[in-house]
């Protein structure tokens, strides 16, 4: 039996928190939409893309919801759903939504979709690319530089294709120091398993690993605690974490995802939007690396002349960090 769409619709209700939209919404109010895979209390990644919404609604006085979606079904169950109430703009937040925002693009040719990574692009679907390889290769740089065994820890969630990018360019900053340096790399298999993520950073520093840096969303927590336990240096990533662990985060990689969010919003409201491969780094002022100001005096002056030089020379596209290409998938509109 289909589940009527207006059932649907207080289902996604429910499980999001509650519907922000009113009954009385006017037909021409922005609608925009967020689908994350997990919890925008994680500190990180879902956060930040939370974040994106609320600047949105505070910028082009749009109309927002958001709701968490586990599996593929849940994916397309929510784009169809959100799509056919009429929402101009939905973002499904992260690579494994980029199947389901095709499938029901090519249904709803008058909602846009965005997934923040992929590569499938379609009139009015298209991937965001956020290039966070660029302050992580940076942050590689400056582990081989400061850990004294010459070992660093990486622990990630679910091994997808943007995760992993960001790990190789972690481990080619570090070798780019010293070609010997090793990064060892654990994932745990989920985005919110913070017993996991704490025992998997353990068992890294029982091996020998001196800096950590998570990329695990919510579970990332756990390896930030396993850090605190053992006195070792970690790095944060996409969001500021400095302060998720001030005393032992030295630095983190940063995505400003509002930033971007909102400057889709506002193609997309403008009707100017065009589907594309949308790439965002450094050079667009959307990756930074940010110190943590109560430990950036451990970094020695050396030590951060040097980041700093790498970070102009990837600023002006004479330094290529090694990555996980996607090759854009293009289709006509059915």
């Amino acid at each position: 039996m289909r589940i009527s769409t207006l059932l649907l619709s207080l289902f996604f209700c429910v499980l999001s928190g509650g519907c922000s939209e009113s009954p009385q919404t006017s037909p021409d109010t922005f609608r925009v939409a967020l689908l994350t895979p997990g919890p925008v209390s994680d500190a990180g990644w879902n956060a930040l893309a939370y974040e994106g919404l609320l600047k949105i609604r505070d910028s082009l006085q749009a109309e927002v919801s958001q709701v968490e979606t586990k599996t593929p079904a849940d994916f397309e169950e929510a784009f169809r759903d959100y799509a056919s109430r009429g929402f101009r703009l939905v973002f499904g937040h992260g690579f494994e939504f980029q199947d389901a925002a095709a499938k029901v693009g090519a249904d709803f040719p008058q909602t846009v979709f965005i997934t923040t990574s992929g590569s499938t692009v379609r009139p009015n679907v298209a991937p965001m690319r956020f290039l966070l390889e660029e302050a992580t290769y940076l942050m590689g740089m400056m582990s081989a530089m400061l850990s004294k065994t010459g070992k660093a820890g990486a622990i990630g969630g679910i091994e997808i294709p943007p995760l992993k990018s960001t790990f190789m360019a972690f481990a080619a900053g570090a070798k780019s120091v010293k070609p010997d340096f090793q990064v060892v790399v654990s994932y745990i298999g989920n985005w919110e398993d913070v017993g996991a993520a704490k025992q998997a950073t353990l068992a890294l520093i029982e091996q020998g690993c001196d800096i950590i840096i998570p990329n695990a969303d919510a579970a990332s927590l756990g390896a930030f605690q396993a850090a605190q336990e053992r006195k070792v240096l970690a790095l944060g990533t996409n969001k500021n974490q400095n302060e998720v662990a001030s005393d032992v985060v030295l630095a983190s990689g940063v995505i400003d995802i509002p930033f971007a969010f909102l400057q889709i919003a506002q193609e997309v409201k403008k009707r100017t939007f065009q589907g594309r491969l949308i790439r965002l780094g450094m050079k667009e002022g959307v990756i930074t690396l940010v110190y943590n100001p109560a430990l950036q005096h451990r970094i020695p002056p050396e030590v951060q002349m040097r980041v700093a030089t790498a970070t102009q020379q990837i600023r002006a596209g004479t330094l290529t960090v090694p990555s996980v290409e996607f090759t854009p998938v293009q289709a006509d509109a059915p």
